[in-house]
């Protein structure tokens, strides 16, 4: 969590996020055209951060499962989004790799949570500069509406409707030091030290 997050809910455990994975991974196979070679003819792409880790844990699923080899790449679009020059601090600028042509190749573009919409429509943009896929779709672990444009997500987890002020945190273990999904507020440091202390009693 954040150092200020009160958390209000836990809308997913370790357990239930990989259930949702099982599910997605099932939902993304149905796409793939048995007929055509699925390396060649299909990819996955995280966005920075958590969705490559997503990604990854998805393809393994794929592969175990169906038996189809997708590869995956990984796409920062920062630079795309129409608030960059807007934001007061200099945000952080991650790799792009996408290690294959993605012309006239089915691409699912995956993230962990689907809020205003604008980093995906950015992802969107970085995307079409790359070349023309023969078909996008968009998978979320969370849709947590308040939708800012006219973005939809194909295939998602859970949708939870949220309130301004609320925000959705995803937590893998790659990268965090707990996995799974909370609701949470943002407090002042007063709020969130009583709110650690409370969650070290409870686990």
């Amino acid at each position: 969590m954040e150092p200020n997050d009160i958390i209000k809910a836990q809308l997913m455990d370790a357990q239930d996020l990989d259930r949702t994975l099982d599910r997605m991974a099932r939902q993304i196979a149905e796409l793939i055209d048995p007929d055509q070679d699925a390396a060649r003819s299909f990819a996955l792409i995280g966005m920075q951060t958590r969705g490559v880790y997503l990604a990854k844990r998805l393809q393994a699923k794929i592969r175990d499962v169906d038996g189809f080899d997708v590869p995956v790449g990984v796409l920062d679009a920062t630079m795309y989004r129409d608030d960059f020059r807007l934001r007061l601090k200099q945000p952080v600028v991650r790799a792009t790799r996408i290690p294959f042509d993605i012309t006239e190749r089915q691409l699912v573009l995956i993230d962990d949570v689907l809020y205003t919409g604008r980093t995906a429509r950015s992802a969107l943009d970085a995307i079409m500069d790359l070349g023309r896929p023969s078909a996008i779709h968009f998978l979320v672990i969370v849709d947590r509406g308040l939708r800012e444009i006219p973005i939809r997500a194909d295939i998602v987890g859970r949708v939870v409707p949220t309130m301004h002020g609320e925000e959705v945190r995803v937590r893998l273990r790659e990268i965090d030091d707990r996995e799974g999904v909370w609701l949470v507020t943002r407090g002042t440091q007063d709020d969130a030290s009583s709110t650690n202390e409370t969650e070290s009693l409870h686990g």
